[in-house]
């Protein structure tokens, strides 16, 4: 079965991160990098975002962000 490729707007909801914050990791090499398909065009492989989204800490709800449970 083919890799969806999915629109910055797409990637940006499933991932839970701004346009900025994506170009930022990307730039830091700590995201999946676009595909482009156009001139103008750029798409992001479905397969490595859920793959970077695994591989994150996950912060459970009986976690207290700021340490103190």
């Amino acid at each position: 079965m083919p890799d969806r490729l999915l629109r910055r707007t797409e990637v940006e909801e499933l991932a839970g991160l701004s346009r900025s914050s994506i170009y930022r990791l990307m730039g830091e090499e700590k995201f999946p990098q676009r595909v482009l398909v156009g001139r103008k065009a750029v798409r992001w492989r479905e397969s490595e975002i859920l793959a970077w989204m695994s591989s994150r800490p996950v912060v459970g709800k009986d976690i207290a962000l700021d340490g103190v449970a």
